[in-house]
């Protein structure tokens, strides 16, 4: 078993520090991508961010990432964090349309609820289909902290409820996974998901 993973760094990803520690504590060899070369040479991949979806489209264009990452991500163990799994989607409307990685058929749209918003800190997952990722993680809190959030309604693995809004906190297809809570933030839980993504097995 591999356990090279490459956190993607394209301009908008702003926890890959905290990222690289919590990996690096879950036994992973890590190395920050750049370029499409060096996304060659993982086994694994993390896309995090921090930041809006239009913004990071933009910067993957810009640094050459774009088509890599459209095959890396469906060929190799892959997770999206956060605004990593929100550009995975198809589309996002956040300061206007913009096209995604399109791993996942969704879109990305705000939270619209009864609770402040963004939506941040601790909450719990509500596991819905067994997926190793998530497995002895159920019912487990993570941190959260967004105002979008991404609709799908075929690869949900995991929904959360905050003031009576349900969405969807883990995302599935294939070899590429979405969180949209910070495994980063949130203590034994997410170094144990990390622990979980770096003993993922290519098909």
């Amino acid at each position: 078993m591999s356990n090279l993973v490459g956190v993607v760094d394209y301009g908008v990803a702003g926890n890959i520090p905290s990222i690289t520690k919590a990996l690096v504590t879950a036994g992973a060899d890590v190395t920050i991508v750049k370029n499409a070369a060096q996304l060659e040479q993982v086994d694994k991949i993390v896309l995090p961010g921090v930041g809006s979806f239009s913004d990071a489209m933009v910067e993957l264009q810009k640094s050459g990432l774009m088509t890599a990452l459209k095959e890396h991500v469906t060929i190799k163990p892959t997770l999206g964090i956060c605004l990593g799994m929100q550009i995975l989607a198809k589309v996002g409307f956040e300061y206007g349309e913009s096209e995604g990685l399109g791993v996942f058929n969704g879109e990305v749209r705000p939270v619209i609820c009864h609770g402040q918003v963004p939506h941040m800190g601790f909450n719990n997952i509500n596991v819905l289909n067994g997926t190793p990722l998530l497995n002895g993680l159920e019912n487990e809190a993570f941190y959260f902290m967004h105002s979008f959030e991404v609709v799908n309604y075929t690869d949900v693995i995991a929904l959360t409820d905050y003031c009576g809004h349900t969405f969807v906190s883990a995302i599935n297809k294939g070899m590429t996974y979405g969180v949209q809570f910070h495994p980063e933030k949130s203590r034994e839980a997410g170094i144990q998901l990390f622990r979980n993504f770096i003993a993922l097995e290519m098909n």
